[in-house]
């Protein structure tokens, strides 16, 4: 009986060093990803101020930590792009999205991504998706942001379909609002143009582009007077900008 107490003594403590070094090693794991999550902060944080040496330090030494979560590839993504290292940047963008693939947060960082270095039509699709995400709580941005995406590639019905998507869950995103005003005196519509720009003038500060582009629009709408009104705002308020140069050009031009 004392042997039999004696070996089951002797399992028991077996167990507890076989179990002890698994919990260390799951310990140590997860305090290299604990790291790893912070120094890519630290990346995310010297970056926005500039500092793009440290920041590459930082992020460097998160990968080597752990490069087993998608907020460190995800920062690793943003610090090479901002270091002009598409090829690695889309690498970790990529990778960001292998493991986190129903995230709505990557799924817009890498497709804003992929729509500043030319590939919309990816691009679109990724934030469509990010956009119908149920995960999403801000739709409205993804929709937004694939506005932005096909009017940079010049396809504007397919911007106006996803502004006005945008808009149907926010109503008075003054950029949105800027960017259909914009789009509507591109394509023609210029009473169109007027009604969005006088919605965004409701929700934005005035600027040098909205009054050149009031300016516009009330020109091709015949209505001299209104037009007159923006060329003196302009003046007045915006004397040095780029938008008085070219007002200076559209009144030297023969009518």
């Amino acid at each position: 009986m004392k042997r039999l107490k004696c070996n089951m003594a002797l399992v028991s403590l077996v167990g507890l060093f076989v179990v002890l070094p698994a919990m260390a090693a799951q310990d140590s794991q997860m305090d290299r990803r604990k790291a790893a999550e912070a120094n890519a902060q630290l990346a995310i944080a010297y970056m926005s101020q500039g500092d793009m040496t440290t920041a590459r330090d930082k992020i460097e030494k998160a990968l080597e930590q752990d490069s087993h979560t998608a907020t460190t590839q995800l920062a690793a993504g943003f610090v090479y792009d901002r270091l002009g290292e598409d090829k690695k940047a889309q690498e970790h963008f990529e990778e960001a999205l292998k493991l986190s693939r129903d995230d709505p947060s990557v799924q817009n960082s890498y497709a804003s991504f992929l729509c500043l270095k030319g590939d919309s039509k990816k691009g679109e699709e990724l934030l469509v998706q990010a956009a119908k995400n149920p995960l999403n709580r801000a739709p409205a941005v993804a929709y937004a942001n694939a506005g932005r995406c096909a009017r940079s590639a010049g396809r504007l019905p397919e911007a106006e379909t996803y502004f006005r998507q945008a808009l149907s869950y926010n109503a008075d995103q003054p950029d949105v609002l800027f960017q259909m005003a914009q789009i509507q005196f591109e394509l023609g519509d210029n009473l169109q143009a007027r009604a969005f720009l006088e919605r965004y003038a409701s929700n934005a500060p005035i600027s040098a582009a909205s009054l050149w582009l009031g300016y516009r629009i009330e020109s091709a709408l015949g209505e001299t007077q209104q037009a007159t009104m923006y060329a003196d705002r302009i003046r007045k308020d915006f004397p040095m900008s780029s938008e008085m140069s070219a007002l200076r050009e559209a009144e030297r031009a023969p009518q």
